[in-house]
């Protein structure tokens, strides 16, 4: 994958978008459904052509993501510190997957017979989604440091709301790995966090009205 700005903004959107979705999921049965399939998808693209083929090639897919970017990296003076200790979180247990050979072979071939599944199922369905919890906790929660989700208990408790934050969190590794591929790291956010922010307003505007 080759170093560039723009796919850092794409994986760090996509790393955003994810788990702002895991929030929605913990604390409401209403998410946004679209966003949702964009992300569960993108886990099964393991051999994109272009970074943005991993979100459905249309920027438009990471809209919530990019504004997330502004928000949290921008001179906001609120920022969401429970998304921040997420991303953290993830892009700590995805460096414990890239330094895990077992690990990362166990997570390849796990999402080859996913690919097999969505040929007859679609990603949301309850078993898919199920599936990608496995993967989850069987390839990246056995490396510990696992991320504690705050939330309304009463959903929390229920196993179709842990199997799709586990299922997101898995969403949320896979734009983790596209960020360190492009050249991603935690140094990014102090020495590039304005080129960071100048370009997510960017691509924000070349989005059409609708999606903003």
């Amino acid at each position: 994958m080759q170093e560039s700005l723009s796919t850092q903004i794409i994986a760090l959107a996509g790393l955003c978008q994810a788990l702002k979705l895991v929030q929605q999921v913990a604390r409401s049965t209403e998410q946004d459904k679209a966003a949702l399939h964009v992300m569960l998808n993108s886990v099964a693209v393991i051999d994109a052509e272009q970074p943005l083929s991993i979100y459905g090639d249309d920027t438009a897919n990471l809209a919530t993501g990019l504004k997330l970017i502004v928000d949290q990296l921008g001179d906001k003076p609120q920022k969401d510190v429970e998304l921040t200790r997420y991303i953290v979180g993830v892009l700590a247990l995805e460096r414990r997957l890239h330094k895990s050979a077992g690990n990362l072979k166990q997570l390849g071939d796990k999402l080859q017979h996913l690919q097999r599944q969505l040929q007859h199922f679609a990603v949301t369905d309850d078993n898919m989604l199920a599936s990608l919890a496995d993967i989850y906790s069987t390839c990246i929660s056995s490396l510990g440091g696992r991320i504690q989700i705050y939330g309304q208990p009463e959903l929390l408790k229920q196993q179709s709301v842990q199997h799709k934050v586990r299922a997101l969190l898995l969403a949320a590794i896979r734009s983790a790995v596209l960020w360190r591929q492009a050249g991603g790291s935690r140094l990014n956010f102090i020495f590039k966090r304005r080129k960071l922010v100048a370009q997510a307003k960017q691509m924000l505007a070349q989005l059409p009205s609708s999606s903003l």
